[in-house]
């Protein structure tokens, strides 16, 4: 049998085996010539060069970096890696229907209610120094009667949080003092708190600041866990059934 002369492939030609090779025949005219030498086949591959320029153009598009330090080559993250940033945090949530006249009156006109009983008893409590209207509750004013159903307006959540978060902030300040370590630490222990107990409602974790910066608070020591937090959440429950009720029965 003659042999025939092989065409040697150009310098830094892509070799391809034959089972991954996929041409499609739009892409060019291949030729292919088959030789054997020993049992083992090979490829003459004539691929025109504008398919040779377009498949460099691809791997060199496709190509990553690779960071060479120590002998070691590791490929370095291009901003493709990376997600493309969400701007639908930024934006109000979609709803399919718009919130009535009744949805927007009724939690106003429960909110108003409970400052002005809470300031009624303030009116009671000013002689001894003591504040039933502290900031944390309008909070937890906001979301009893605008979402009833989320998580933080659960009862356990709500009552777990207040008490334990307080408390918190009083042992804070018995062991630090006013500062900002009594603060920070306060802080940090009602989150984990709330995590540990699954009770989740946001507003409680104000209270420890409340009381390390508020002297008038300090006379109550571990009854601050009771007072004015939970004791005013009884008061906010009732008036979260009410304005439930009217929200179901007087719309408009």
């Amino acid at each position: 049998m003659a042999s025939l002369p092989v065409k040697p492939l150009p310098s830094g030609h892509l070799q391809l085996h034959r089972r991954n090779l996929i041409i499609p025949p739009s892409m060019g005219t291949v030729g292919f010539k088959r030789h054997n030498f020993s049992g083992v086949s090979s490829y003459d591959l004539c691929i025109d060069e504008s398919v040779r320029h377009m498949r460099s153009l691809r791997s060199s598009s496709n190509r990553r970096p690779v960071s060479k330090s120590a002998g070691v080559s590791m490929p370095v993250a291009s901003s493709d890696d990376f997600p493309a940033v969400s701007w639908e945090s930024w934006k109000p949530e979609k709803t399919t229907v718009a919130p009535s006249l009744s949805d927007v009156i009724w939690p106003a006109a429960g909110a108003f209610a409970a400052m002005a009983i809470l300031g009624s008893i303030d009116q009671m409590l000013n002689p001894r120094g003591i504040s039933m209207s502290v900031a944390p509750l309008g909070a937890v004013s906001a979301i009893l009667f605008t979402t009833p159903s989320s998580p933080a307006a659960r009862k356990y959540n709500m009552f777990t949080a207040q008490i334990g978060c307080a408390a918190i902030g009083v042992l804070a300040f018995s062991v630090f003092g006013p500062g900002w370590l009594a603060r920070s630490t306060a802080l940090a222990a009602s989150i984990a708190f709330m995590v540990i107990t699954r009770a989740n409602h946001p507003p409680a974790a104000s209270l420890p600041l409340l009381f390390i910066d508020g002297a008038k608070l300090h006379k109550l020591n571990f009854w601050y866990a009771l007072f004015p937090g939970a004791a005013a959440c009884i008061l906010l429950c009732f008036l979260q059934d009410i304005v439930c009720y009217l929200k179901e029965n007087f719309k408009f």
